[in-house]
């Protein structure tokens, strides 16, 4: 099992994502690329140390970002093509592209200084109104291969939205500026390309990209696996409750939905198909489980650090709010898993198959000795820009001395996928940039924070759902980052205007921009995971979404009782927690209609009839006492006490069947 999960696990991991997403550069493009990682490393670890490796003294912070976004930009052309017709070569119109990137980038580098305090952002001379432009539209064409059209649509109104402001509806209209204007305040300012989104990658998140990738090269992937299997893979629906373990871990270092169902599922699918789950479900599985990796601490993807940027607050501050949210969320899969397995009698694996734990352990203590020491300097040393260089670092020479330890091969496929994930991110983040400066140069985001309270008539239940349905929206074309940054500039404020918890309302949206990648039409994870089962997309997005529907209910949970964020006494964040496990293990068991110390819950009309009220009774467990509803907890217990009573009377009535003997 072991060996099997470590080779199946390197070639689904360098193979699907490149095929779908990538060019397969020939040998010389490859050592392009790793060339220009290893700048950016450089540039990075520089920087960030105050190393002072050039000059002898520390680069200015513009110059800084002008030079690794130059060098990023041209990654983006080099292994995004621009057609279908350009999968396997770079053309030369790239190579063109790359050059005037590096001419331009190499002109503001040059000229930093000059263009802080000269003020360049409001009055550039010619030739930097000129390379704006231009610098504008090679930026909007990266966002566009990297994130796809939907991102350049989006890019394109909003960052040319300061030049037509003044003719549109007055509830949306604004003083307008030239195009040379709006360029030069996107390019030489501090707001718009190289404002918050690059900034924090550039400074922050860079080194936990590195750590991720490295971390799954170095054999961390097949160890999380076989960890898995060997702890969870004998019970009750075993290789489902592998994947969630495996996939929440994974999909933590990755931050990406698909690339981590295209790892992690070529081996808990088949996993789960041997012992009777069908295709359909399989998919949902795996698809969720990679969802709510995004979201579960330590590393939570991009998202984190731009979120605890925009609160002005600490990412361990952030990570610790988060931990509630995902406990709920994979614990509600984890559930409805069990009810699932025991409804069908899904056994699990045979233990003689399954890796011996103490083996595991021996063979990749290193990779829990790493992330203990990422933890301890992330949230003891409050280093977060440097943690995670030096968790890579002790990684790498660790792994050295193992039987995982990198050929040269090996090495460099590393810094390939580096390359890749570090170009997919700047390219998508330095669009996004736009928007906001967009955005900030005409001062709308405040407008339409106002216009939307008002068009939710000061009620902040419509508000929430006019919130979760527009990040629901963006989710589907914008990756989650993306989107949070947008919904974070024009819908937050709206939220905390109307008295919502701040963190929590950035949470809110973080959570229902995600939720597009396991919600039909265009559920893109679940879709990614049809195609390793090679079952329908559609039927797999419907079961991910029948699985995942505990996290529909959970963003309301936290948003209405920040409790759940652990922004209470001790004693109040312990009650929120209780009823909400209770709550949410309720509200699962009546979606999937079997009730741990009950049994089978029935289906059809009787059915329903048992399920209903035992969901209602969950869902009013997780209610917050007090604050926008003004019920007492006395008053919500009593009340989910009796729907739970009415459902379990309703089960022994209907159904004879006597109370399940075994557990998970």
């Amino acid at each position: 099992m072991s060996e099997a999960v470590s080779k199946n696990h390197e070639d689904y991991y360098s193979k699907p994502a490149q095929k779908l997403r990538y060019r397969e550069l020939p040998e010389v493009w490859q050592k392009v690329m790793a060339v220009m990682t290893a700048i950016s490393i450089v540039l990075a670890v520089n920087q960030i140390f105050n190393l002072g490796f050039f000059v002898g003294y520390v680069m200015l912070d513009s110059r800084y970002m002008y030079l690794i976004t130059g060098v990023m930009l041209c990654m983006v052309f080099i292994t995004f093509p621009a057609t279908k017709h350009s999968p396997t070569h770079v053309p030369r119109y790239d190579i063109l592209i790359m050059a005037v990137i590096a001419v331009i980038f190499s002109y503001y580098a040059f000229y930093a200084e000059r263009i802080v305090l000269e003020a360049w952002e409001y009055t550039a001379p010619p030739v930097g109104e000129f390379l704006a432009i231009v610098t504008w539209v090679i930026v909007m064409e990266a966002g566009r291969r990297a994130g796809g059209w939907p991102v350049f649509a989006i890019v394109a109104v909003f960052s040319l939205y300061p030049t037509f402001a003044d003719r549109l509806p007055d509830v949306i209209a604004a003083l307008s500026i030239p195009l040379t204007d709006a360029a030069i305040f996107h390019v030489m300012g501090a707001e718009s390309l190289f404002g918050l989104p690059m900034t924090v990658f550039a400074t922050l998140v860079f080194g936990f990209l590195v750590f991720g990738i490295s971390l799954q090269f170095t054999g961390g992937g097949p160890f999380f696996i076989n960890l898995a299997f060997a702890l969870l893979g004998h019970m009750r629906g075993g290789p489902a409750k592998v994947a969630i373990f495996s996939s929440g871990l994974m999909g933590s270092m990755s931050g990406g939905p698909i690339s981590n169902v295209l790892t992690t599922g070529p081996l808990s699918i088949p996993a789960m198909r041997r012992i009777g789950f069908s295709k359909e479900y399989a998919s949902g599985v795996e698809a969720c489980a990679s969802t709510g990796g995004v979201f579960m601490p330590p590393i939570m993807g991009a998202t984190a650090f731009v979120m605890a940027s925009f609160l002005n607050i600490s990412y361990v501050a952030v990570a610790i709010a988060a931990i509630i949210p995902s406990v709920l969320y994979f614990f509600g899969l984890f559930i409805q898993i069990d009810a699932y397995a025991a409804r069908r009698d899904l056994k699990g694996l045979p233990k003689d198959e399954l890796p011996k734990l103490g083996k595991v352990f021996k063979e990749g203590w290193y990779f829990i000795a790493v992330f203990v020491a990422l933890i301890w300097m992330l949230v003891y040393l409050q280093r977060e820009a440097v943690a995670p260089f030096y968790a890579t670092a002790i990684l790498l020479v660790v792994n050295q001395f193992t039987v995982h330890k990198l050929s040269f091969e090996r090495f460099m496929a590393l810094v390939a996928q580096m390359g890749k994930l570090l170009a997919e991110l700047a390219g998508i983040l330095a669009a996004i940039g736009l928007i906001i400066g967009g955005l900030a140069v005409t001062g709308i985001a405040g407008t339409i924070a106002n216009d939307l309270v008002y068009l939710a008539g000061e009620s902040v239940i419509v508000l929430l759902i006019m919130g979760a349905l527009t990040s629901f929206i963006l989710g589907i074309g914008m990756t989650v980052t993306a989107a949070y940054i947008f919904l974070a500039i024009v819908l937050v404020p709206a939220l905390t205007n109307s008295g919502l918890d701040p963190l929590a309302s950035h949470m809110f949206v973080m959570y229902w921009g995600m939720l597009s990648f396991i919600t039909p039409p265009v559920a893109l994870a679940a879709f990614a995971a049809a195609s390793v089962a090679h079952v329908s997309p559609m039927r797999a997005g419907i079961e991910a979404m029948r699985l995942g529907a505990i996290i529909y209910f959970v963003p309301f949970f936290f948003v209405f009782n920040p409790a759940l964020l652990l922004q209470a006494s001790a004693i109040e964040n312990l009650q929120a927690i209780t009823t909400a496990l209770v709550g949410v293990a309720l509200v699962s068991a009546s979606l999937q209609g079997y009730l741990i110390g009950i049994g089978d819950l029935g289906d059809g009309l009787k059915g329903l009839i048992v399920r209903v009220p035992i969901g209602i009774s969950g869902l009013t467990l997780a209610l917050p006492a007090g604050g926008l509803f003004g019920l007492s907890q006395i008053f919500l217990l009593a009340v989910a006490l009796i729907f739970l009573g009415a459902g379990i009377f309703g089960r022994f009535v209907f159904f004879s069947k006597p109370r399940e003997k075994s557990s998970s």
